[in-house]
């Protein structure tokens, strides 16, 4: 595809709202479909700065325009997230939707699911994410976790930030009756970057949309765009 109709000519190196970009769109046609949307939700939701843009890729990301208003922020996600990029800071994801659902173009981090560094199948009769958080330990700190899925694997993640562990960001939007609000409210406590939502709504696609939100302003930012 030529730099002439490609949906990414014309990006400029900041986080902007005069020019719209979609890496993950690998076709025209795709890319006019996520456009028209997000300039649907510029309309709905507002275009005032970074949050706005993750509060619209949320909102369409799960059809609905109302998840911008449940959509939480805690000190500094968007700064912390890029901060993070910058320097390679590995993404960790609780279940394979969520890292097959981030894109991996346009930073240099590696993305992981948790459920893959089990080395046994005795978890202590805890779910799977939830043993897989705690047998990485130290190696968290410093990473952009992502939980889309699981309330009990946030929950563990909880704990261990309380007892000194510090990843650069934590995306933690698990679905669901059953912890899923009680988790989400108990990350907003912490003195920790980290991006969540109200209620028990929430799930893998707002997850996802955050994460590659931030991808997409880093991109910008570095010129890396493809």
């Amino acid at each position: 595809m030529s730099e002439e109709c490609s949906p990414h000519a014309g990006t400029t190196g900041n986080i902007s709202t005069d020019t719209y970009t979609d890496i993950g769109a690998d076709t025209l046609e795709g890319y006019a479909i996520s456009r028209t949307s997000r300039e649907l939700a510029r309309k709905t939701i507002g275009d005032t700065g970074p949050l706005d843009r993750i509060r619209q890729r949320c909102s369409i990301a799960v059809g609905d325009f109302a998840m911008a208003d449940l959509m939480r922020f805690n000190e500094e996600p968007v700064s912390a997230g890029l901060a993070a990029l910058r320097t390679g800071a590995p993404i960790y994801t609780d279940i394979r939707m969520v890292q097959t659902g981030i894109q991996k173009k346009g930073h240099n981090s590696s993305v992981s699911c948790i459920l893959d560094t089990l080395s046994s199948t005795d978890t202590g009769g805890k779910t799977r994410t939830s043993a897989a958080l705690i047998s990485l330990g130290n190696q968290l700190a410093g990473s952009i976790i992502v939980i889309g899925n699981a309330p009990s694997a946030l929950l563990v993640l909880c704990d261990m930030i309380q007892k000194g562990i510090k990843p650069a960001l934590v995306i933690g939007t698990p679905v669901g009756f059953v912890n899923a609000a009680e988790s989400k409210e108990l990350l907003r406590t912490l003195d920790i970057p980290s991006i969540s939502n109200e209620g028990t709504r929430g799930g893998t696609p707002v997850a996802v949309a955050a994460m590659n939100e931030i991808i997409t302003m880093f991109a910008e930012m570095t010129g890396t765009i493809e």
